[in-house]
C-alpha cells in the first residue's frame, strides 16, 4: 500500500512465515487454536499493510472460512475434527507456509530489482509525443531538475497500448512519434530482463562548458496477474506510480503536458512535474 515501508513490510512477512510454520509443527495448543491465533495476528499486521485482495490471498482464504465454519462442531466431536477439519487444517497450513515463503522471495526480489541508484521517471503519453525533443533527445535530467544521477524511465504497459492507438492517428506528427516511440522502446528493452540503457553517461571536459548526465535506462512495467486497470488511463498511470513508491523507497516522479493528468497526481499524493510549451498568440 502507497506510503508503507518495503522493510518493515519484509520482515512483517517473514515473521508471520515463521508463525505459521510453529503452528504446523504444533505446540501446547490444538493445531486448529494456534491457526485461528495466528489468523488473528497475520490480519492484525498486514491489513493497513497490503491490499485486501492481496490479504484474502494470503491469509482469509476459502478454506479459513470452511474451517471457521466447521469450528463448532470440530469442538463438539473429537472423531470429526480428526478426519475431516484435521485434514483440511494441515492442507491449509502447507498451503499457508507455500505461500508466505513465495511471498518473502517475491517482495525481497523487488526490493533489490528497485533499489538501485538514481531517480525513478514516469513520463505519460503526452510528453513522448508533444515534447520538442523525441525520446533518445530528451533530457529528462533536465526535467527534473538533477545532474550527474542516473534516471530510470518507467513504462507502464498503459501507455504502450495508448502508443499504439496513436499510430492511427490522423495527425501526420503524432503518428510518427508513436510508431518511432514504440520502436525505441522495442529495441532497448526486448534483450533485457529488468531495464534497457537508452543513453550511456555523459561526463564531457571541464573546459566545455557542458554539463554531465548519467545514464538514462528505460524499463517496461507490465501489468501483475490478476491486476484490474482502472477505467481511466491517466489514473491508471498515477495508480502505477504510487504502486512503485513503496518498492522504490523513494519518490517516482511524474512528467505531463496535460493539465488534468498534473491536477490528478497531485490530488494522489504524487509528485508530478507538469511541462509546458507556447501557447502563440490570441487568435484573432
Amino acid at each position: 500500500m502507497p506510503g508503507i515501508a518495503r522493510d518493515t513490510l519484509l520482515a512483517d512477512l517473514r515473521d508471520l512465515h515463521a508463525q505459521v510454520r510453529d503452528a504446523r509443527g504444533g505446540g501446547s495448543q490444538p493445531a486448529l487454536y494456534a491457526y485461528f491465533d495466528w489468523i488473528d495476528e497475520a490480519v492484525g499486521v498486514l491489513q493497513d499493510q497490503i491490499s485486501a485482495v492481496d490479504l484474502d490471498r494470503l491469509v482469509l482464504t476459502r478454506r479459513y472460512e470452511l474451517l471457521l465454519t466447521a469450528a463448532g462442531t470440530a469442538v463438539a466431536n473429537a472423531e470429526l475434527e480428526a478426519r475431516i477439519v484435521g485434514g483440511l487444517l494441515d492442507n491449509e497450513l502447507d498451503q499457508r507456509i507455500a505461500v508466505f515463503g513465495t511471498a518473502c522471495d517475491t517482495l525481497q526480489r523487488q526490493i533489490t530489482r528497485w533499489s538501485r541508484p538514481g531517480v525513478f521517471v514516469m513520463a505519460d503519453t503526452s510528453v513522448f509525443i508533444t515534447h520538442p525533443d523525441k525520446l533518445e533527445e530528451i533530457d529528462f535530467a533536465a526535467l527534473v531538475g538533477v545532474r550527474e544521477e542516473p534516471i530510470h524511465l518507467v513504462v507502464p504497459v498503459v501507455i504502450i497500448d495508448e502508443l499504439d492507438g496513436l499510430k492511427q492517428s490522423k495527425d501526420n506528427r503524432t503518428r510518427w512519434r508513436a510508431g518511432y516511440t514504440l520502436a525505441v522502446l522495442d529495441r532497448v528493452s526486448q534483450h533485457e530482463v529488468t531495464a534497457g540503457r537508452l543513453r550511456g553517461e555523459e561526463f564531457p571536459a571541464v573546459n566545455t562548458g557542458s554539463i554531465p548526465r548519467g545514464e538514462v535506462t528505460i524499463e517496461l512495467l507490465f501489468d501483475q496477474p490478476g491486476h484490474v486497470r482502472l477505467p481511466i488511463n491517466d489514473d491508471e498511470i498515477i495508480d502505477r506510480v504510487v504502486a512503485i513508491e513503496p518498492l522504490a523507497g523513494r519518490p517516482v516522479t511524474l512528467l505531463t503536458y496535460d493539465t488534468g493528468q498534473s491536477t490528478r497526481a497531485r490530488a494522489a499524493g504524487a509528485r508530478v512535474r507538469k511541462l509546458t510549451r507556447p501557447i502563440g498568440d490570441e487568435p484573432s
